[in-house]
């Protein structure tokens, strides 16, 4: 498993969190994303996920990864 480190913003409440979780932990080859507001950050572990695809998962929620 790789763990990835991203930064998100536009987060502003827990619903914002499980928004998010929901979507990286939607894409193909994620075992699992844990998603810190107060960071503002998630670190996702999976199968060697592009970043890509990813920040693709978390702009469709409505999120922007810097």
């Amino acid at each position: 498993m790789i763990k990835t480190h991203l930064k998100i913003e536009g987060m502003t409440c827990q619903h914002c969190v499980s928004h998010v979780t929901e979507a990286l932990e939607g894409v193909s080859g994620v075992a699992s994303a844990k998603v810190n507001l107060k960071k503002g950050e998630a670190v996702v572990k999976s199968e060697d996920t592009p970043l890509e695809q990813l920040s693709a998962a978390v702009a469709a929620a409505g999120y922007k990864v810097v």
